[in-house]
């Protein structure tokens, strides 16, 4: 883990992301990534990423919330509910300083379906954190937290030549979310420290399958998916 905002994390939180095996690797190369850093990404992608972030952002809010609720600890229901209308913040301003510059508006945004990765990856973390069992849904929404953490702290070192591009890497490199996503990680090691071996099993499968929408996720805005019919 060496390089990473986050290297070197002992616990369950770290044997997760070893478990990952390549998928943040090919989340670097992705070229979507690649064009943010270099600047040639196309603004068609780019707002096709941001509309459907919006939309995500939205469901992931809710997700938080369910999150909270299933942790049974109070500490851990505040936090998650400051993240829940933190997340419904960023979707409102973050995305709305970028709608104007892409030439898109909010009832544009609003009118716009969910893609089938946008619809597949909120489903599935609603479906976790409601019917599995607690450590489930946590490592469930861990991803979108680290994963965005990591990807910040690894382009920061770039930058971007487009300001637009620039501006949405410094949001995700800064010292205020990495705060947040430390709180998190130490939230998911405390909750998983005493899982026995089939808890473990399948809190990390739910861990590795976020990652992997998470690529898909970038992928999408590479492809600006939409439904096929």
């Amino acid at each position: 883990m060496s390089g990473l905002a986050f290297g070197g994390r002992s616990g369950f939180t770290g044997e997760l992301w070893d478990g990952m095996g390549g998928i943040f690797g090919e989340i670097l190369d992705h070229p979507f990534l690649k064009g943010l850093t270099d600047g040639t990404l196309s603004k068609e992608r780019f707002g096709h990423y941001v509309v459907q972030d919006a939309l995500y952002l939205r469901e992931y809010a809710r997700t938080l919330a369910l999150v909270g609720v299933r942790s049974g600890n109070e500490d851990t229901l505040l936090m998650f509910a400051q993240h829940s209308a933190g997340a419904i913040t960023v979707e409102r301003s973050l995305h709305e300083g970028f709608l104007p510059e892409l030439g898109l508006s909010r009832a544009e945004v609003d009118a716009t379906p969910m893609s089938p990765t946008t619809l597949a990856y909120t489903s599935y973390m609603m479906k976790t954190s409601a019917t599995g069992d607690y450590p489930e849904g946590l490592c469930a929404v861990l991803p979108c937290y680290w994963i965005y953490a990591e990807v910040g702290n690894a382009l920061k070192e770039s930058g971007s030549p487009d300001p637009m591009y620039a501006r949405w890497i410094e949001t995700y490199g800064e010292e205020d979310f990495n705060a947040l996503v430390e709180a998190v990680l130490d939230t998911a090691d405390r909750a998983c420290e005493n899982l026995d071996a089939e808890g473990k099993a399948a809190a990390g499968k739910a861990f590795v399958t976020a990652s992997r929408y998470e690529w898909m996720f970038w992928d999408a805005g590479w492809r600006r998916e939409k439904w096929p019919v």
